[in-house]
């Protein structure tokens, strides 16, 4: 009996211990910038490819409005944005190893470009920006890097790019949260960046028996230094210096 005892209240110290996890909190300073993930139509336009997946949770998060309140907010303070985004050419669809919704990106154009060095048929695509975003990315604040070309970061210049610019702390959001934001964030902490993940400038599918952005978002609880509501974080960066 006092094993089981002893047994109970070590289950029930380690269930506190868990439901009080640290918030090891984040600072803006000169050294942080924004990262935003796949801000284009085939994710947060009415007209895009995965709006019948997504558009449920981009409307309830405001994700849409979240994520230009990032970029304005940004070039109001002069702050650097990153935008990682995600383009599929002629070739990508030759791949012979693919998961699940690698083949289905795929199978409905999701991202496509025509070429790696034109920009014929671009404007307006689904690869395209959403357009009351493109003032912003094409301020002199904002790097847009190389493509990734699954979710994370691994496969482009992003995290280079915060390194060569001096850049050790990252504001992530966009799209898609579970996905593409998900392993941004796991990539650049294992990278040796500090993460603050921006909770409702993010959304993710909504299928049957699965909600992707609540999946995503105990992750971004456990993983992160700190998630921030839209307007939590840009109050911050309102009072950074």
């Amino acid at each position: 009996m006092k094993r089981i005892i002893t047994g109970l209240i070590a289950i029930v110290t380690s269930a506190n211990v868990f439901a009080q996890l640290p918030d090891p909190g984040f600072t803006v300073d000169s050294r942080t910038a924004i990262v935003i993930t796949d801000p284009q139509n085939d994710f947060l336009s009415p007209q895009g490819v995965a709006w019948g997946v997504v558009g449920e949770s981009v409307t309830k998060n405001n994700t849409v409005a979240n994520l230009e309140s990032l970029f304005k907010i940004a070039k109001q303070k002069g702050m650097t944005v990153m935008v990682s985004p995600h383009y599929y050419y002629k070739h990508d669809h030759n791949w012979k190893i693919e998961g699940a919704l690698e083949a289905l990106m795929h199978k409905i154009n999701m991202f496509d470009r025509s070429h790696t060095l034109k920009t014929d048929g671009f404007e307006n695509s689904g690869a395209d920006w959403l357009d009351q975003y493109k003032k912003y990315i094409e301020a002199d604040n904002v790097i847009v890097t190389n493509a990734h070309k699954v979710y994370g970061p691994e496969s482009n210049d992003l995290a280079l790019q915060l390194r060569k610019h001096g850049y050790d702390n990252v504001i992530l959001a966009g799209m898609s949260a579970n996905l593409c934001t998900e392993s941004h964030m796991r990539d650049l902490i294992e990278s040796g960046f500090k993460v603050a993940v921006v909770s409702d400038a993010t959304a993710g599918a909504i299928l049957p028996n699965m909600n992707a952005y609540e999946a995503a978002v105990v992750n971004f609880k456990m993983i992160a230094s700190h998630v921030f509501t839209t307007d939590e974080i840009v109050k911050e960066i309102k009072t950074s210096k």
